[in-house]
């Protein structure tokens, strides 16, 4: 996500925008999908009973933060700061109005609390030096405690997550691929597996529906910034190459000019932008995923974005995240699909909340922050806490070795696929309804909520 630094290019744009469109007129939920059975070779040992994946995307969360004293887990009840003093961990609500800044410049100073290079010496001490948009004069709301980053969700909030970690898998090693905090280089590793070595956020528009000065910039292989490059991509992503074996595919997400807009990372892919993909395959609003399950259209691959109230993003004022989330693995699991389907639910950045565990520097742009990951499906193992070390590229290669396509970038190249998260010996497990404050009904009519995702 945008930090609280983010420019105001944006906020304007989008003001200026929705004066003449109130719609995306390419994103159209009424086309009906082309669902195949598959008729590849399997690569790894699900042997052909996983047929469809299922990816959600939820929004600026540590492991730490959210599965905080998680039973197996490696969490912790405290951290140290550039003084080396002990900070004891405070709860805060996900519903908070305000947000901590995230970028690249923030990850080295959470690192090493010095800004600088880190190399390997990430000691993970500099969280107190992160601005958080609270506290800050009267325009600003007050702290809740005076080192928020140092701080978890109250588990009486996140019992849809911690039921789905008991249930099925926990990865507690799972790592971004970027080394920055950006959603948009996030969202952009989650479909293509690289962000064409582009650092932190754009200029304005989140991809081609901006013009020629809209820019980002670059991070070299010494870890510098680098050039700035313009906007929308020709990257091959996992939606081209499902479209080229024949397979379906739909990426869920608000229209771009809509609440969690920025989140739809096909806008900034020319081909799909620009080509019969993006009417047909990228789907607003993403409760049609909802529909589409009940109706038996679920496609081989999809992604799902949240909105903004529905994301566990800071500055959302909002704590709707987890039974959302809930809600869509009990559509699949009250549904056919249920026994052929892999579900991946992952947090796209640390959103500059404390975590203890220093990430591995593999090259450039990579490894950055731990982040949150559950595995869910029939053939999961039950409250498995997996302490393999993965990242987003360890899901991408999970889809290729599943569906037989050949590795996208350096991330999907190097990861480990979380194949040890499963044991497809067993039987498939009758599914559980995920409990949940809120259910289907709910989101299928929740009104919409036009704010921006980072007010801060």
């Amino acid at each position: 996500m945008r930090s609280v630094r983010t420019t105001t290019a944006l906020l304007a744009g989008a003001a200026a925008v929705l004066l003449f469109c109130s719609c995306n007129g390419g994103q159209l939920s009424s086309v009906p999908p082309t669902v195949r059975t598959p008729t590849f070779a399997q690569r790894h040992g699900s042997s052909g009973k996983i047929r469809h994946i299922v990816i959600i995307v939820q929004e600026n969360r540590s492991f730490n933060n959210l599965f905080y004293g998680f039973p197996g887990a490696k969490t912790v009840k405290y951290g140290y700061d550039t003084n080396g003093d002990k900070i004891a961990l405070q709860p805060i609500g996900l519903e908070t109005t305000w947000d901590i800044v995230h970028d690249y410049s923030d990850y080295l100073v959470s690192c090493n609390g010095t800004g600088s290079y880190p190399g390997t010496d990430c000691r993970m001490n500099g969280f107190d030096k992160q601005y958080s948009g609270c506290g800050h004069g009267s325009s600003q709301p007050p702290c809740p405690n005076a080192n928020p980053p140092y701080s978890y969700v109250p588990h009486a909030e996140t019992k849809p997550y911690f039921y789905m970690g008991k249930n099925y898998v926990l990865a507690d090693q799972m790592y971004a691929s970027n080394v920055d905090a950006s959603s948009f280089i996030s969202h952009q590793y989650i479909i293509a597996g690289q962000a064409s070595s582009a650092v932190n956020y754009p200029s304005s528009w989140w991809g081609c529906e901006g013009d020629y000065s809209n820019f980002i910039s670059t991070l070299s292989a010494e870890r510098q910034y680098g050039n700035a490059i313009s906007m929308c991509w020709k990257n091959q992503t996992l939606g081209d190459e499902m479209d080229k074996i024949g397979l379906s595919w739909a990426y869920y997400a608000s229209t771009i000019y809509g609440d969690g807009g920025i989140w739809s990372a096909y806008q900034n892919i020319s081909q799909i932008y620009g080509g019969p993909d993006w009417k047909k395959d990228v789907i607003s609003p993403q409760t049609d995923f909802l529909r589409d399950v009940a109706n038996g259209k679920l496609r081989s691959l999809s992604w799902i974005t949240p909105t903004c109230e529905n994301s566990d993003h800071a500055g959302c004022g909002s704590k709707t995240g987890p039974s959302w989330v809930a809600s869509l693995v009990n559509a699949i699991g009250e549904s056919r699909y249920w026994d052929n389907t892999a579900i991946f639910i992952f947090w796209d950045d640390y959103g500059g909340w404390y975590d203890p565990e220093p990430p591995a520097m593999l090259d450039y742009d990579g490894l950055g922050m731990r982040i949150p990951m559950l595995i869910v499906s029939a053939y999961a193992k039950k409250g498995h806490v997996s302490h393999t070390q993965y990242e987003h590229g360890s899901i991408l290669k999970f889809v290729e070795e599943t569906f037989g396509l050949p590795a996208l970038a350096a991330s999907d190249k190097r990861a480990t696929a979380p194949n040890d998260a499963f044991d497809f010996n067993k039987p498939p497990r009758a599914f559980e309804t995920v409990p949940s404050q809120y259910g289907i009904d709910y989101f299928m009519r929740q009104p919409p909520d036009h704010r921006d995702p980072d007010p801060g």
